[in-house]
């Protein structure tokens, strides 16, 4: 009997080559902005959006069906460049959705576009001072960007004794700006201030005119520094009202499967003292706050000698800057003495894998799928009463009713969450990019996916990984992450011969947890803006909603490596497996060889392969017997670093040539047709004449056109990861002796 398939990366570098000095990564299409960044349920908004490598885009596309788009049409009925009309629909849910665009090299990485229930405006003239502030009423919202070096104002009718919520959302949306709100009276005096992107809840102390000032915290600004400042009224002494946002990467183990969207119970206060613990019995559900500052909520319950119960709380995973820690302590009295023994303290969910301790891909993934949060199990010694207790960290001087957290006391329920990031660059001579990386894939290429798992409650089996709903010409290879490991590996190929295509995937894994199949969805983690100096600038990755998938044939991968046949390799344990290889180029590329080296645990100590550039074929050579590989199913994709002389869209400059000398032609008939009718008729001439300006500006604009595309096209070093097509081998048991 053979084993479940198992997995290894190989690595590839070219020899001798540095990469410091190169453009790292192939040109991706990325979506950079869309103004306004959102808008009210049940209305029809015109957008403007910006990015980078997203010529000839043809649809905004969102990732919810309550939200679509088509292109803004011209007084000449043509559709605007960039330029889009967007539909809400009325029942579309308040929230934060991914906007992407396709476009020649396919789908783009997301933006955020938020969905609100109050009315909404865009800010379109400067408002840097308080002369200028702009007036918002009470309940809306308006779209805008931080001006550069300069604080903007917003001024509102206040009533004395009436609370009024104001909210700048920013890090929430995927902007780069660090918000500073500041609430102010006409005189100019501070009343209230934030800066840590929180909520100003502000009471006016007398009817008037109000200011709202917002500056970025260093003063920068831009079209990248978004805000969505939301100004609400709050009933009575009810809850802020936030903003909805993105989700952090590590949200992705939070909510546990069939859990139900609210508590089944919650805390009553006072509950801080011993003597005002609340009375509970375990398993419970409970919604709390860490509200007010240096909140300690006691619980007290009673279990019996031999129960083991695992402890969750969720709060930093719901999106708020809080640690969560737990203590659990046995309870014993002898008269009116009480003592108190610690049980278990808890605290901190770690990261599956070691993260990158600079904020890129250097020594770990610039991403981080552990949490401040609790996830932890303590045991019952003895028959008694015991207490536990919930606080945070940081909650120190922080009085904040929005600091909510949702604890979970449960016997064992093992299961998983699982999350994917494209594989970032790991270089030596000082690469520090850290950049968003869609799911497009140019014709002959592949991307490596790491994929990691957050166990829950003690389970540790393995974890077969897939993917489906992918474009025709695309494939992918799950490789599953071994009992009791935290990682494993996908790997998404197109076919040389891929046309153009797109679709929503879906990614998952699969386990039997206790004898039954669970299946899990995977979620995708990207970077929100690409950051080519981490040295300079923190990267910020969030969770994507959705996984898209597109192949473009406008352009091949620059190389593409293969397994010469399509098949199953098979071989006995012992052998050497020779698997014959081929190497497709399709650019030229420094350096003199690639070398070839495995990853993975299966086959770590596999020799280095040396396949000289250009070189059609190459072999890769497998010592079962050496590398002790037991019999068993395995997938090999090969993968590394490798400098091509990358040419951009080179396309686009024969269509550039094309557009200059018809607009050539048509200046010169129109300048011909100027100088026909100067002579004849004075009202002519003036239309005509016009004409000729237009076409001429035109020709200009074409010779432009031409200049910036064969800059583009021209030959540049540029580094990248390289996947082949996966490779699948079986290993059968060796002949008996």
């Amino acid at each position: 009997m053979t084993s479940k398939p198992a997995v290894v990366l190989v690595s590839l570098w070219l020899a001798a080559t540095s990469f410091a000095q190169q453009a790292v990564c192939l040109p991706a299409p990325r979506l950079l902005t869309v103004m306004p960044m959102g808008g009210q349920a049940g209305t029809n908004i015109d957008v403007s959006i910006t990015g980078e490598s997203i010529e000839d885009v043809r649809e905004l596309l969102f990732s919810t069906p309550k939200i679509t788009a088509k292109p803004l049409l011209g007084a000449d009925g043509k559709a605007a460049e960039n330029k889009f009309t967007v539909s809400i629909a009325p029942d579309a849910p308040a929230g934060v959705y991914d906007a992407r665009v396709i476009s020649r090299l396919g789908v783009s990485s997301a933006r955020a576009f938020s969905v609100g229930k109050l009315p909404e405006v865009t800010r379109t003239k400067p408002n840097s001072s308080a002369e200028t502030a702009l007036a918002l009423p009470i309940n809306s919202i308006c779209n805008a960007a931080m001006t550069r070096r300069a604080v903007d104002f917003y001024s509102f009718q206040g009533v004395k004794g009436k609370r009024v919520a104001v909210e700048c959302a920013a890090v929430g949306i995927d902007s780069r700006l660090t918000p500073v709100a500041m609430v102010a009276d006409t005189q100019g005096h501070d009343l209230l201030v934030n800066r840590t992107g929180g909520v100003l809840d502000f009471t006016p102390p007398a009817d008037g005119t109000y200011l709202i000032k917002l500056s970025d915290l260093t003063f920068q600004g831009g079209e990248r520094y978004f805000y969505r400042l939301a100004l609400q009224e709050v009933p009575g002494n009810g809850p802020v009202p936030r903003q909805p946002q993105t989700a952090a990467v590590s949200s992705m183990s939070w909510p546990p499967e069939g859990l139900p969207a609210t508590a089944s119970s919650s805390e009553v206060e006072p509950n801080n003292l011993p003597a005002q613990a609340q009375k509970i019995t375990l398993p419970c559900d409970i919604a709390g706050s860490f509200y007010p500052a240096a909140d300690v909520d006691t619980y007290e319950f009673t279990a019996k000698k031999g129960e083991v119960w695992w402890v969750e709380v969720a709060s930093e995973r719901l999106g708020l800057n809080t640690d969560p820690f737990v203590l659990v302590q046995r309870v014993t009295k002898s008269g009116d003495k009480e003592t108190l023994t610690d049980v278990a303290e808890l605290n901190d969910i770690p990261s599956p894998m070691k993260v990158s301790s600079n904020g890129y891909s250097y020594d770990g993934p610039p991403y981080d799928a552990g949490s401040p949060d609790v996830n932890g199990k303590f045991e019952i010694k003895e028959d008694g009463t015991y207490r536990l207790q919930v606080r945070d960290l940081f909650g120190g001087t922080r009085s904040e009713p929005g600091n909510v957290y949702r604890l979970i006391v449960r016997q064992a329920a093992p299961d998983f969450s699982l999350a994917a990031w494209a594989l970032h660059m790991t270089l030596r001579n000082g690469d520090r990019s850290a950049l968003s990386k869609p799911m497009a894939l140019r014709a002959g290429s592949a991307m490596a996916f790491e994929v990691v798992v957050q166990r829950r409650d003690g389970f540790d089996g393995e974890i077969e990984l897939g993917m489906e709903n992918l474009p025709p010409g695309v494939t992918a290879s799950g490789m599953k992450i071994p009992a009791g490991k935290a990682v494993g590996h996908m790997v998404i190929s197109a076919s040389g011969d891929a046309k153009c295509g797109f679709s929503l995937a879906k990614m998952f894994g699969r386990a039997n947890v206790n004898g039954t199949t669970v299946t899990r969805t995977c979620r995708v983690a990207s970077m929100e803006w690409p950051v080519r100096d981490a040295k300079g600038e923190i990267p910020s990755p969030r969770l994507t909603a959705d996984v898209p998938v597109s192949v473009t044939d406008s352009e091949q991968a620059p190389l593409s490596i293969t397994a010469s046949d399509d098949k199953v390799w098979e071989a006995k344990a012992g052998e050497t497996l020779k698997i014959p290889l081929k190497v497709t180029w399709r650019e030229e590329f420094t350096g003199t060889s690639i070398k070839l080296k495995a990853y993975g645990a299966d086959f770590a100590g596999m020799k280095e392969i040396d396949i000289p550039v250009k070189a059609a074929t190459g072999e890769a050579a497998l010592d079962l017997g050496a590398l002790k590989t037991p019999p068993g199913e395995y997938t090999l994709a090969l993968y590394g670093s490798a400098v091509s002389k990358y040419r951009y869209n080179p396309a686009a400059v024969a269509l550039a040539e094309a557009a200059e000398k018809k607009a050539q032609q048509e200046a010169t008939a129109a300048a011909e047709e100027a100088k026909k009718i100067a002579a004849t008729d004075a009202n002519a001439a003036k239309v005509a004449a016009e004409k000729q300006k237009q076409a001429e500006a035109t020709m200009a604009e074409a010779s432009k056109r031409i200049k910036t595309v064969t800059d583009a096209a021209a030959p540049k070093d540029t580094v990248d990861i390289f996947v082949s097509e996966p490779i699948h081998l079986v290993v059968k048991p060796a002949d008996k002796k």
